[in-house]
């Protein structure tokens, strides 16, 4: 990578793309475009080898079935966690994000071994599903604007000593456990539940991503005008009884 270039990886298409969140890369892009950057995308389907090489590497949610099979191919592969430990940055949705924990309950109802780069673990809610409009306040040490998404999950995911959580709902469910808390992250590791998908919500997100990869404290300025049009409509509707 040079300060003028990226490499973005979009994990496994094939699998973890049921909700839109390939939305997610396609904001990524056009950010880092918006700052004269060249991005090189790979598109990695799971019946190929994980590059280590790259600087973003993007994860969204899928079903029960989709995500076993993500998980068992991801440990077999191990090179997300190489990268990783060669500095890159990861953010994950959904069932991506419970891929990333310690562990999570398959579609055969067994646990089922994560990779370990985030420090939680998830089981499955016995309540309702949590679906429905997000408004959260983003962890302070990120200096992002509130975050706003939408949650689709019967998971329940709780968070060890080394996670932090990315958020905590003002309106939603977030992780399911009652205590206010959305998401994880660590220092190059981030998980959320949130859909939208969540960086067409929230380019803040995406901005941040590509800062931490560059190792830059700032970007130039862009037309942020349809994003907040949109940012506004959603907290709008979090906000308003059902």
């Amino acid at each position: 990578m040079s300060q003028n270039s990226l490499r973005v990886v979009w994990v496994y298409p094939d699998l973890l793309s049921t909700y839109g969140d390939q939305g997610n890369v396609l904001v990524l892009e056009r950010r880092a475009h918006q700052r004269r950057l060249d991005v090189q995308r790979v598109d990695v389907r799971s019946d190929q080898q994980i590059p280590t090489s790259g600087d973003i590497y993007l994860i969204g949610g899928g079903e029960d079935r989709p995500q076993r099979l993500a998980a068992e191919r991801l440990r077999r592969d191990g090179g997300l966690n190489r990268a990783v430990a060669n500095g890159a940055i990861v953010f994950s949705v959904c069932a991506g994000y419970q891929i990333l924990g310690h562990e999570f309950i398959n579609d055969l109802g067994r646990r089922e071994q994560g990779l370990g780069l985030l420090d939680v673990i998830s089981t499955r809610g016995e309540g309702e599903r949590c679906v429905g409009d997000v408004l959260a306040d983003i962890d302070p040490q990120l200096g992002l604007p509130p975050l706003t998404g939408f949650e689709n999950h019967q998971g329940v995911t709780h968070l060890g000593p080394t996670a932090r959580p990315f958020a905590r709902v003002r309106f939603g469910k977030g992780n399911g456990t009652g205590d206010g808390t959305e998401g994880a992250f660590n220092e190059t590791v981030f998980g959320t539940y949130m859909h939208g998908p969540v960086m067409a919500r929230n380019p803040h997100i995406a901005d941040m991503l590509i800062k931490l990869a560059l190792d830059v404290n700032a970007l130039p300025p862009v037309d942020d005008r349809w994003y907040e049009a949109l940012r506004a409509e959603r907290i709008a509707a979090a906000t308003q009884p059902a």
